[in-house]
């Protein structure tokens, strides 16, 4: 077994022991393997262990892994933030965005995505945690753009994405979780397609699990440290 076959078997344990705790099938909980900066050995390492979902934060860098691998079976997700200039790579290369936040970079993708593959999928990113430094809407703000990507035809929604601020007390991530998670349902009651809460890292998985995540983003736990030079 391989280190990173090893610990996704681990990260699926935790999800699994997770999901339990809370009376939840862990089926409902998607693993998204967050691959940033790691090479397209690591991902193809990743797939052989059967992981299937890739979360990558870099345009360029995730279309020339995808070229290099050129396996139909893996379903790659945009995670990072997204300038209107980078827009087409994302809609002619990737099978869901995270972090739809804007009018105008809807209206981009859905002119964009190429008529012979299945709409996007997108998830509308919430700035639960209100930071600065952090891309995303006001929950206040969620309905009215969930309104106009709806009548987007070549986009999907699918639901929401958020990246709370760092909190090292469960009771306190689990309270940033369960605003997500009341805002996820009020949107899935009024459009059918939305399905999806991503939301959860390696240090508030369980939490966000607890409070009903669909699906939760690990990359150091997966892959090792990071080099960002």
């Amino acid at each position: 077994m391989t280190a990173i076959s090893h610990n996704l078997d681990q990260i699926r344990q935790r999800i699994t022991l997770a999901a339990q705790r809370c009376g939840r099938d862990p089926s409902e909980i998607t693993l998204l393997a967050v691959s940033k900066t790691k090479p397209a050995s690591a991902i193809a390492e990743a797939a052989l262990a059967g992981q299937q979902c890739f979360g990558e934060n870099y345009v360029q860098e995730a279309v020339d892994k995808i070229t290099v691998l050129k396996n139909p079976a893996l379903i790659w997700h945009f995670i990072g933030p997204l300038q209107s200039n980078k827009s087409r790579l994302v809609a002619e290369n990737f099978a869901w965005l995270h972090t739809l936040d804007r009018l105008k970079l809807a209206t981009r993708l859905n002119e964009q995505r190429p008529e012979h593959l299945d709409a996007l999928n997108v998830l509308i990113q919430v700035n639960i945690s209100d930071e600065n430094s952090k891309s995303g809407i006001m929950l206040k703000d969620i309905s009215g753009l969930a309104l106009q990507i709806a009548k987007l035809p070549r986009l999907r929604l699918r639901g929401l994405m958020a990246i709370p601020a760092p909190e090292s007390d469960y009771q306190r991530q689990l309270a940033v979780c369960q605003q997500m998670s009341e805002a996820f349902v009020l949107l899935r009651a009024d459009h059918p397609s939305v399905d999806t809460l991503s939301l959860g890292m390696s240090d508030d998985m369980e939490a966000a699990i607890a409070a009903g995540s669909t699906m939760v983003r690990i990359g150091t736990a997966i892959f090792g440290a990071r080099n960002f030079a």
